[in-house]
C-alpha cells in the first residue's frame, strides 16, 4: 500500500453528529427550558416566594438561550472524527503488552 493512500485514509473524517456531547447537553438544557417557560407562562407563578418575579419564566428563557447556544455551537463548528477511528486503542487488543514483547525476544 502506498504512502499516498495511507495518508488519504487518515485524512477522511466525518461529523460526530448525534454523538457530539454538545448536542446532548444542548437538547437537555433546551428541553428543560421549554418546560420551565411553559410552567412560567401557564402555571402558578408563586411570585410571593420570589419577590414578585416569575422565576420559572426567566430561568426557562435563560435555559432556552443556553441550550440553543450549545446546539448552534455544534452546528457551526462540528466535531470531526477520523473515519476508521472506533475508539479502540492498542492496549484494548493486547491482553498483556509485556507478554507480546517477551515473545519477540
Amino acid at each position: 500500500m502506498s504512502q499516498r493512500s495511507k495518508s488519504r485514509r487518515a485524512e477522511r473524517r466525518h461529523k460526530a453528529g448525534a454523538l457530539d456531547i454538545r448536542n446532548v447537553i444542548g437538547l437537555l438544557i433546551a428541553t428543560y427550558g421549554v418546560i420551565l417557560t411553559l410552567m412560567g407562562l401557564f402555571g402558578d407563578t408563586a411570585s410571593e416566594k420570589t419577590g414578585g418575579t416569575n422565576a420559572n419564566l426567566w430561568a426557562g428563557l435563560a435555559m432556552l438561550v443556553a441550550g440553543l447556544g450549545f446546539l448552534t455551537w455544534a452546528w457551526v463548528r462540528p466535531l470531526l472524527v477520523a473515519a476508521g477511528d472506533d475508539g479502540a486503542t492498542d492496549t484494548d487488543t493486547d491482553t498483556d503488552a509485556s507478554a507480546v514483547g517477551d515473545e519477540r525476544a
